[in-house]
């Protein structure tokens, strides 16, 4: 079973689900803003993948579901449960395991180019994909690397793309997972910090513009990223796997 942790209604699991229900593999998702708990570990879960959203991770008077959660990713680390965080869930992980989450110098909203370097490159969790590669984003704050982590990618406005802590406990600053759906509805639903930003960062329909047209390069990046993820995290035979979603 694999666990996905949402923390707001829109920012759920788009093409991920749809990779898992392509290749049978059973999920659950909770989401903490709507009063859902935290889960025991002590549950089967195969996996756990912690998504984003709009909070920063030290809000926790505001949202007192981070301390739970905070307390879970402890665990998760402790017991090197497979694990992805996301956007949020990056700096979540981060902070979990005893690095800083700051300010970027610069909100990253849009699609961007991300470098792996060589210890990205060795790894995993990015086998046969590119060195150079767009992604989409969608963040303000940024993490540090926990001591005995790695490093694994970097773009040119973030010094911290993706992280990796133990065998397979992930953080990627970046977006896999989005739909053009979703774009559309973060769009709307942040429709004034894109304002504040106008001229600075892309504009909504820049964004799925740049969707539509990066489409089919992206579709790849996420199955392959998808298959690397779960094929480390014992989910997936090597070179087995599925995912016939148009989004």
């Amino acid at each position: 079973m694999v666990l996905f942790i949402k923390h707001i209604d829109i920012e759920g699991p788009g093409t991920l689900a749809d990779f898992l229900e392509d290749n049978k593999l059973p999920y659950t998702v909770i989401d903490l803003s709507q009063g859902d708990k935290t889960p025991k570990l002590e549950k089967d879960f195969q996996a756990i993948i912690c998504l984003g959203g709009p909070m920063n991770v030290y809000e926790e008077e505001k949202y007192r579901f981070l301390k739970d959660e905070d307390l879970l990713l402890k665990r998760i680390a402790e017991e090197v449960v497979p694990f992805l965080g996301i956007c949020l869930g990056a700096q979540l992980i981060a902070k979990a395991t005893g690095a800083q989450v700051t300010k970027n110098p610069v909100k990253e909203i849009g699609w961007y180019k991300i470098v792996l370097n060589d210890d990205g490159l060795k790894d995993d969790l990015f086998k046969d994909l590119p060195e150079v590669f767009k992604v989409f984003q969608w963040h303000g704050d940024t993490f540090g690397i926990p001591q005995g982590g790695k490093r694994l990618a970097f773009s040119e406005f973030c010094q911290n793309q993706a992280l990796k802590y133990g065998r397979n406990i992930y953080g990627i600053q970046f977006h896999v997972e989005v739909t053009k759906d979703m774009i559309a509805r973060w769009a709307d639903a942040y429709k004034g910090e894109l304002e504040s930003l106008k001229g600075i960062v892309s504009d909504k329909q820049k964004m799925l513009e740049d969707y539509a047209a990066l489409e089919k390069d992206y579709m790849k990046q996420a199955e392959r990223f998808y298959v690397n993820f779960f094929t480390v995290a014992g989910l997936l035979k090597k070179s087995f796997f599925s995912f016939t979603h148009t989004v």
